[in-house]
């Protein structure tokens, strides 16, 4: 929010862009083959993201440009030398924690980017590919299969399955705690004649935490029915994924420095339009955590902001989630409320 009061043009307009339009100007500034350089990097999910920014991009001004370009100098500017150069170390380190299988797929993704087989090609595809594709499997094979995915995928892929099988499969999916490497391989073989997929990955998959993590990614509507069929169906697992789930209501739960954080990499559009399904309180402690000026000019848009679609609030408090969930996973902030974590 702080970038919302620099002054002149320049400023005003790359403070209006999310971090995913910032990313999307510089990788189409750069050239191609340094955009494809970095896009190497990145994960499927965060590929297909910036993907889609950059084809919705239009218009934009020559002051948004040199205004991100002004941000990505000044982060640059506080780097230091250190871990360029070292894709050896980083593959030896990799392959002594978790062994040449467990290794193998990390590395390709963060070094060489989209050397992906079997299951790991699923990530790479939109949620409808996906869900057309184990539509027709046993329902333990699609609770496999949604499990593997990240969170948010997940949630997508879920979302495009029939309405009469999502508390099923969220049920499956908290069940679930692990999978034989030959279920895994079986997986990888179905794949292979769609993808020319090999080698299988091992890994546990499932659990109440990866069905909480789902469930905080469905639509607010498509979430609260999940949970009410849960709760007939089986409440102690309906009332353990609750407890594992972060809502945007906890948000008031997170210290101060952790809000701070949060806002410095959210876009005052999402944030005005988040905060008009807040109550007071949280409304009092993303102030607080403002500068004077700032909360000022927060205040008067969310005063003349005219109604707002509950499904647009409801959006922008999943996209400030998700932002959350980013920065607790870098452990840039420690998430209060029913999944957060207890500190002494």
């Amino acid at each position: 929010m702080a970038e919302a009061e620099k002054a002149g043009e320049t400023g005003l307009v790359s403070a209006k862009m999310t971090p995913l339009e910032r990313a999307a100007v510089l990788l189409m500034t750069v050239g191609e083959q340094d955009a494809a350089a970095v896009l190497k990097h990145l994960s499927p999910r965060e590929v297909q993201r910036i993907g889609t920014t950059m084809a919705a991009l239009a218009n934009v001004q020559r002051g948004s440009v040199e205004g991100v370009f002004n941000d990505f100098i000044g982060v640059v500017r506080e780097q230091t030398g250190l871990g360029v150069g070292n894709e050896e170390y980083i593959r030896k380190m990799l392959v002594s924690a978790l062994g040449e299988d467990r290794a193998g797929s990390l590395i390709d993704r963060i070094l060489l980017g989209g050397n992906t087989k079997g299951l790991d090609t699923l990530k790479w595809l939109d949620a409808r590919s996906v869900s057309e594709l184990i539509r027709y499997e046993h329902p333990q094979i699609q609770a496999i299969v949604i499990s593997y995915l990240e969170a948010d995928q997940a949630a997508e892929v879920l979302q495009s399955m029939p309405e009469n099988v999502r508390v099923d499969l969220i049920m499956r999916i908290a069940k679930l705690t692990s999978v034989q490497p030959t279920a895994i391989q079986e997986l990888n073989d179905i794949l292979e004649k769609q993808f020319s997929a090999s080698n299988a990955p091992q890994k546990g998959l499932g659990g109440v935490k990866c069905a909480a993590d789902i469930m905080n990614f469905l639509d607010t509507e498509v979430e609260a029915k999940i949970m009410e069929d849960l709760n007939g169906q089986d409440e102690s697992v309906a009332t353990a994924i609750a407890d594992l789930m972060f809502v945007f209501e906890n948000l008031k739960d997170v210290d101060d420095r952790g809000i701070q954080t949060l806002l410095r990499e959210v876009a005052s559009e999402t944030l005005i339009v988040a905060l008009k399904g807040a109550d007071e309180e949280l409304r009092e402690k993303i102030f607080r955590n403002m500068s004077k000026r700032a909360a000022e000019l927060l205040k008067d848009d969310l005063e003349n902001r005219g109604p707002v679609k509950v499904s647009d609030v409801q959006a922008a408090q999943k996209e400030i989630l998700a932002v959350a969930r980013r920065l607790s996973d870098a452990g840039e902030l420690v998430l209060g409320g029913k999944g957060g974590e207890q500190m002494l």
